[in-house]
């Protein structure tokens, strides 16, 4: 299957998802009613349960995971290891901590653009924490161990703060933002996210070239042209922006990005530039399908989507960490 087709065939699969997470829910909609709702000519409820509430949670569960697919390829080939990813380096745990702060002193109440400018703050933060240790040390190894300090550090504290939480409401919606979820979303809050989430990614792309170059290693990209410096700073700043658009979207989900690109490398060469758009699109895919389970798996109370995406992730990540035949690469 070649690059163009596999990205057709994800686009194509990722569309149906969305439309299907239109009909399914609690009260499926038969197709002439979504339809008509769609187009809005059919019953103002129909109208109301399509564009009000399942069309945006749908877009925005595709939208996240898009943007931490694209943002794990990125920093996979910026570090050369197969294994680095948002939420596995603590990226996402930085963001939804800082997130999270806004949410306990109630300055996302007062100011729209709180959380969001937060969240991305913290991504910024970790990541460029994470390149300036991979500048300086060769271990793969290392560099996953401070990922999961950070990531520990900033659960430890996310934990402080729910503990100290001023009130029962305030505690359940930090709560909701640790364990992910894109229910109840609008596509206000969309408009919201998008621009951090489109500049990230678009940002991630604009650095293919140096990517393909870096599979070389690091000297032969300088001696081929590349600008390390500026590489790495468009990488870690275009995963921080994306990575903290989908943290202030959906809260932490993890794994959604080190296992889209594992699961598509070997069909583009293991090439990093060709890996980012069908990475991108299987993430996506991948959380609006997980999504659409969450709405449909019996029960009293709904389970979070950051939930079934580690524990479908977790293992995979397992299996691809158990995978590799060298250490510290």
């Amino acid at each position: 299957m070649s690059a163009r087709t596999l990205n057709l065939s994800l686009a194509a699969a990722s569309l149906a998802a969305i439309v299907a997470a239109c009909f399914l829910g609690s009260t499926p909609l038969p197709p002439a009613r979504l339809l008509a709702a769609l187009f809005g000519m059919g019953d103002a409820g129909d109208t109301i349960v399509v564009w009000a509430i399942r069309l945006p949670r749908a877009i925005a569960a595709f939208v996240v995971g898009a943007a931490l697919g694209a943002s794990g390829a990125a920093l996979q080939g910026l570090l050369r290891n197969p294994l680095a990813e948002p939420g596995v380096l603590g990226v996402s745990a930085s963001a939804a901590l800082t997130a999270t702060v806004t949410l306990h002193f109630g300055l996302a109440a007062a100011f729209a653009w709180a959380l969001p400018i937060a969240a991305v703050t913290g991504a910024l933060a970790a990541t460029a924490l994470l390149a300036a240790a991979a500048i300086r040390t060769a271990s793969i190894v290392t560099l996953i161990l401070i990922g999961v300090a950070l990531s520990s550090f900033a659960g430890a504290l996310m934990a402080l703060l729910t503990n100290l939480a001023p009130n029962p409401f305030t505690l359940a919606d930090m709560v909701a933002w640790m364990l992910g979820s894109v229910a109840n979303r609008s596509f206000a809050d969309i408009a919201l996210a998008l621009p951090f989430l489109g500049g990230g990614v678009a940002l991630l792309f604009a650095t293919r070239r140096g990517l393909s170059a870096l599979t070389l290693g690091e000297e032969a990209a300088a001696g081929a042209g590349l600008d390390l410096a500026r590489q790495r700073l468009a990488v870690v700043a275009g995963a921080g922006l994306a990575t903290g658009g989908a943290v202030a979207l959906a809260g932490a989900i993890g794994f959604v990005g080190i296992v889209a690109p594992h699961l598509v490398r070997a069909r583009v060469g293991h090439d990093p530039a060709a890996t980012l758009l069908p990475a991108s699109l299987l993430a996506g895919l991948f959380l609006v399908a997980a999504d659409i389970g969450v709405r449909l798996i019996p029960g009293d109370g709904e389970l979070k989507l950051g939930v079934v995406a580690a524990l479908v992730g977790a293992p995979l990540f397992a299996l691809i960490a158990a995978r590799r035949r060298t250490g510290d690469g």
